[in-house]
């Protein structure tokens, strides 16, 4: 009985709501760091990727020298990446998050590319025999037309950067990774599932709110999943009127 007494804090349980109770203060700064880390780098990503896409498009060897870089970079181990950074930035948010930057860049720009390439040519043609500019084109179709391959890469590059940025915390600078470790060294078990379950659900909750986002974006691709099934069913309805015919 004795080995049943006291909370569960003090019987180091793996679910222990009185552990978020009493350092919910705790549990918050770290939600926030890591929310914080994963918004700016995945923002700063594409703020960088957008204007590799637009060079790499119109100069197309850029296409090969800009994507091998980023996959020379990717695989780096963050570990490794975070040290070299040291040096330049020190112990700080600034080294997670730059390095948070460089491992997103292979995700945008490559889905970014493929979005844009992907567009049909005869879409583009059409688009010139109405007068469109290259800006006007860009802008008004194929962006528009590229938008569920970018969202479908924001998706990757947000759900691995929430996962990438609890190793930040070997120095000092990784949200919820920070909790994970020190539970981890102290055998504190609460503590580690409590971020962990809060960390995947962070994945998970973003990444629902970027599909949510491409629904609202894309709200043809909606009408066009609804026409599908009324085509079929009315293609089914005159096969057996053509047959009767005949």
């Amino acid at each position: 009985m004795s080995s049943r007494g006291g909370n569960c804090l003090t019987r180091n349980e793996w679910i222990c709501g009185r552990y978020v109770s009493t350092r919910s203060d705790e549990i918050l700064d770290a939600l926030r760091e890591h929310v914080d880390l994963t918004v700016t780098s995945v923002a700063l990503g594409v703020v960088v990727a957008v204007p590799l896409v637009l060079a790499a498009r119109r100069w197309r060897p850029a296409v090969s020298l800009i994507g091998g870089a980023t996959s020379i970079l990717y695989t780096i181990p963050s570990l490794a990446f975070f040290a070299l950074l040291l040096p330049l930035s020190g112990l700080s948010t600034t080294t997670v998050r730059t390095g948070l930057v460089v491992y997103t860049l292979v995700i945008l720009f490559r889905g970014f590319l493929a979005g844009l390439d992907g567009v049909s040519p005869d879409v583009l043609e059409s688009a010139r025999g109405m007068g469109y500019g290259p800006t006007r084109i860009l802008l008004t179709v194929e962006l528009p037309l590229a938008l569920p391959a970018i969202i479908a890469a924001l998706r990757v590059a947000t759900v691995s950067t929430v996962a990438l940025v609890t190793v930040g915390a070997t120095i000092g600078h990784g949200g919820l990774g920070n909790l994970i470790y020190e539970g981890l060294g102290s055998t504190f078990k609460a503590e580690v599932f409590t971020a962990s379950v809060l960390c995947l659900a962070l994945a998970v909750v973003a990444d629902l709110l970027l599909l949510g986002l491409e629904r609202l974006a894309t709200p043809w691709r909606r009408r066009q999943g609804r026409a599908r099934p009324r085509r079929a069913s009315a293609a089914g309805a005159a096969t057996p009127t053509a047959g009767a015919a005949s």
